[in-house]
């Protein structure tokens, strides 16, 4: 099948454990975007109608909506191109040993079984367009904590899902959501119940190999009242010179009292579409907090919405991105205060380098009658040379005047006289950049957890090195 044909960025020097991958020739995989396929892929997971109807309703609405006319160019993209769903394994394996040989040394290289022994309550794993592992502490099972894939809680808890299911992101929301939701596949489904706090992180992480494949993974989580979760994220794949596209999608509820912090480190190759939409309901003296690194990918369009809309509501949202050679990252948030004393702090940092592009967009409403609302933005940019490019971009709509609102912007270059300093104590040019970067990053890192803080520099130096690619 013809590839679409486009400049793609691929460096060919190591990027260690990222780019271990697997033979794929002899995988299940479907081209395309048809009903046909779509009805294929629902049947051999034994889905209810309900849910076969809303593929079909994301498929018309994919051929409706056109592409956005902002941002950066994805006209290039071409879904009969891409291998829409590849299925690496028969069955979810409920312990590690039973995941197959080749999937588990990819993600024995990443560390996934030796992270879950050390610091979580439970993690999943999805290997292209299926869930291969998934697991939770029993002592959480017995305190009614569910901690799924998707597909198998639209099996298992059916009235739940169809509760919640696409009322965060509707299927019209915008033309990739709609093909997320003609094809979503995998992801994690995970319930709070009422005031149950847990003292350690659920992690979900996201594996593309197959080269041309996209990936459509659904992630549903509902704090209820008074609970509390952490939950890490994490994606990433090999590099290919093909074209791979992921346009996952993320549905986040926070009751009463709830707290849930989402972070998210992407790794994505440089031949990567990362099409990608969250949103997250907060309601009276709820908190969610966004904490994210964005690397890799040729394209990233990515803007967390948090609707806070009860009094007292909360968002904290945390971001980092770096762009280099042949990068385009467009990222950002939007923010709607609906309720009284409603708060949000944002802290949005960005590092580009040899031609690498970093926009930041927000955008933020504050309703008639979000009065005694507190908004604070800070974008920060640093730009290692004198090709690459930052654009922040704020759109702030103010309905009503008893408002506090502060948003800051910076733009700038390293210093040359830093430079010199650390050069007259002996570092090398080099090495001396890295620190300026790592200590411009530094206050994300603090807010990831420790094992992600310590990934997170690696990016960073592998970045600096050019060997993410």
């Amino acid at each position: 099948m013809a590839k679409t044909n486009i400049d793609l960025y691929i460096d060919n020097e190591t990027r260690n454990i990222y780019d271990s991958k697997i033979d794929n020739t002899s995988l299940d995989k479907k081209y395309g975007l048809t009903e046909e396929i779509i009805r294929q892929i629902s049947k051999e997971k034994n889905e209810p109608e309900w849910v076969l109807n809303i593929r079909l309703k994301g498929l018309e609405w994919f051929y409706k909506l056109d592409n956005p006319n902002w941002g950066p160019d994805i006209s290039y993209l071409d879904i009969n191109d891409i291998a829409t769903y590849v299925k690496p394994v028969e069955k979810e394996a409920r312990t590690w040993e039973d995941v197959p040989d080749d999937i588990k040394s990819v993600f024995d290289k990443l560390g996934i079984p030796e992270s879950e022994k050390k610091a979580l309550a439970g993690s999943g794993a999805q290997f292209d367009s299926e869930t291969v592992y998934h697991n939770l502490t029993d002592t959480l099972k017995e305190k009614g904590v569910i901690y799924t894939s998707f597909d198998e809680a639209i099996k298992n808890y059916p009235e739940l899902v169809k509760e919640y299911f696409t009322k965060a992101v509707p299927v019209f929301d915008h033309k990739y959501i709609a093909l997320h939701y003609a094809l979503f596949s995998g992801g994690s489904f995970v319930y709070i119940p009422k005031n149950t706090e847990l003292d350690r992180p659920l992690q979900s992480y996201f594996r593309l190999n197959a080269p041309g494949a996209g990936q459509f993974e659904h992630t549903l989580i509902i704090v209820e009242e008074g609970a509390s979760l952490q939950f890490i994220e994490g994606c990433s794949a090999p590099g290919y010179n093909e074209l791979n596209l992921h346009a996952g999608c993320v549905e986040l509820f926070v009751k009463k009292n709830g707290f849930l912090r989402f972070s998210t480190i992407e790794n994505w190759s440089k031949n990567m579409l990362n099409l990608n939409t969250k949103k997250c309901y907060v309601e009276e003296n709820g908190k969610i907090e966004w904490i994210m690194g964005s690397f890799g990918s040729k394209v990233s369009m990515l803007y967390p919405l948090s609707v806070l809309n009860g009094y007292g509501a909360k968002c904290e949202f945390t971001n980092i991105s770096f762009a280099g050679s042949g990068q385009n990252l467009d990222t950002g948030l939007k923010i709607i205060h609906n309720a009284p004393n409603t708060t949000s702090i944002v802290n949005s940092k960005s590092i580009s380098k040899d031609g690498g592009i970093c926009t930041f967009r927000s955008n933020a409403l504050v309703k008639k009658n979000a009065k005694k609302s507190k908004i604070s933005l800070s974008c920060e940019s640093l730009m290692l040379d004198s090709i690459s490019r930052s654009d922040t971009i704020p759109v702030d709509t103010i309905e009503c005047s008893d408002v506090e609102f502060v948003h800051e912007a910076t733009v700038g270059k390293i210093s040359d006289e830093a430079i010199y300093y650390l050069q007259t104590r002996g570092m090398s040019e080099e090495d001396a950049k890295k620190l300026i970067v790592q200590g411009f990053a530094e206050p994300i890192a603090k807010s990831f957890p420790v094992e992600y803080a310590v990934e997170m520099n690696r990016l960073i130096e592998l970045e600096l090195e050019g060997s993410i690619g």
